[in-house]
């Protein structure tokens, strides 16, 4: 009996999802909870898993196909064994076809003893499924010469193509007809210039919608700072080590410049505030958007309460959210909120940038890349790691005094850290 793969709750106010990418063909073995097939939504990708073990028996829905909440996307047969009537028949299709055509046959390596053994009707080992049996008849390889990886020996459909890959012991070939008379050599083809057309995912197109309305519906205007990061690294250097070793993750810049902006919201709240139609809404909580690159783009999970975490809680929260974007696995409650977004385009390289601010958010903090530059100092002129600092902002809400004092009450708190201890 076939269990429905159900379509199930992606978050709040998300009613459908794109079918991103089946991660089980049909007629493969899946275990209970193992995940079938991946989804992505407007903010994130989700796995369905399998309610129960058994083989996939139906795949209802192409790649790039919608699905709301709640439809049936796949079913899966029960059992151990579990391949389904219709997957049954649909095994015996090929077996007849194998046998009735030559090139498809399957004789034991010369010299194997035992390969008769193995290639009986009755070897659990070469009970293929039909997804298997595809992939032996597509890639001519012998399947009694693959060991397989799955339950009691048998075969999956990666071992094929990992044996067709590895140039496995295949079906014997007919010797190859005799080469036709060389014709007169066309000309070697170069400069050839090639064009590929991929659909956008539901995520890019999410992020360019989000972009675009950005820039349509706030007035963003962008200020520029620099700071001097001499303190920040010095601290770094001399507690590095205590701090990885009481806390067990590397003390980063991050912290830094969470509980900078922390501070500086107190004295200028409306950056951390937003618009609601006609109102003002003001948060006396601090939600960080924290801008993380992810497989299939820039994703901004949200740092609940940031202004009362400590270093060590902004830092673990930091590798976990990177973790979990690089796996595919943060969720919709992950991207869910935020009041404020850091952006640091500076592990990436990016000397300045005019960040875009997130909606309903009104505004954004680009981090850069450190680098040594000429300053003065006391009269003298010498060399500092410098960093450009850069606030984009809705000056429908914010004013650029407000917009300068809120940078520069950050770029104070950098350059002397010992403001963050004492709340100036």
């Amino acid at each position: 009996m076939a269990t429905d793969v159900i379509v199930p709750t992606l978050g709040e106010s998300i009613t459908e999802a794109t079918v991103g990418q089946w991660l089980k063909g049909v007629g493969d073995t899946v275990a209970i909870d193992e995940p079938i097939v991946s989804l992505e939504t407007d903010k994130v990708s989700v796995e369905v898993p399998s309610p129960v073990a058994g083989t996939l028996g139906e795949q209802l829905f192409e790649i790039g196909a919608t699905v709301a909440v709640g439809a049936v996307i796949a079913r899966v047969g029960e059992g151990a064994a579990a391949e389904s009537a219709p997957a049954a028949a649909a095994a015996q299709a090929p077996v007849a076809a194998a046998a009735a055509s030559p090139p498809a046959e399957f004789p034991p390596p010369a010299g194997d003893e035992h390969a008769a053994d193995r290639s009986g009707a009755g070897s659990d080992a070469l009970r293929l499924s039909p997804a298997v049996r595809r992939a032996v008849l597509e890639n001519h390889v012998d399947p009694s010469a693959i060991k397989g990886s799955g339950k009691d020996g048998r075969l999956t459909k990666d071992d094929v193509l990992a044996a067709a890959q590895s140039k496995a012991p295949s079906v014997p070939a007919a010797p190859p007809a005799p080469a036709p008379e060389p014709a007169a050599a066309a000309p070697a083809s170069t400069g050839e210039r090639r064009e590929e057309r991929v659909p956008m995912s539901r995520l890019r197109k999410t992020i360019a919608s989000r972009l675009k309305e950005a820039q349509n519906s706030a007035a963003i205007l962008t200020t520029f700072n620099d700071v001097d990061m001499s303190a920040v690294i010095d601290a770094r250097a001399r507690y590095k080590d205590l701090f990885e070793k009481k806390h067990g993750i590397r003390l980063g810049f991050m912290g830094f410049f969470v509980q900078a902006v922390a501070l500086a919201a107190k004295d200028v709240p409306s950056v951390n505030a937003s618009l609601d139609g006609d109102e003002i809404v003001y948060h006396d909580y601090l939600d960080v958007s924290v801008a993380v690159s992810a497989p299939k783009g820039l994703v901004v999970p949200v740092m609940r309460n940031a202004d009362a975490m400590s270093f060590a809680q902004i830092e673990q929260a930091i590798a976990a959210f990177g973790k979990k974007a690089k796996d595919g696995a943060l969720t919709a409650e992950d991207m869910k909120g935020g009041t404020f977004t850091i952006s640091n385009g500076g592990v990436f390289g990016s000397l300045l940038s005019t960040p875009i601010i997130n909606p309903p958010q009104s505004a954004v903090l680009g981090m850069h890349r450190i680098e040594e530059r000429p300053v003065v100092k006391d009269g003298q002129i010498v060399a500092r790691p410098m960093m450009y600092l850069a606030l984009s902002y809705d000056h429908r809400l914010i004013d650029g005094r407000e917009a300068v004092t809120f940078l520069v009450r950050v770029k104070e708190a950098i350059e002397d850290p010992t403001r963050l201890l004492i709340d100036l």
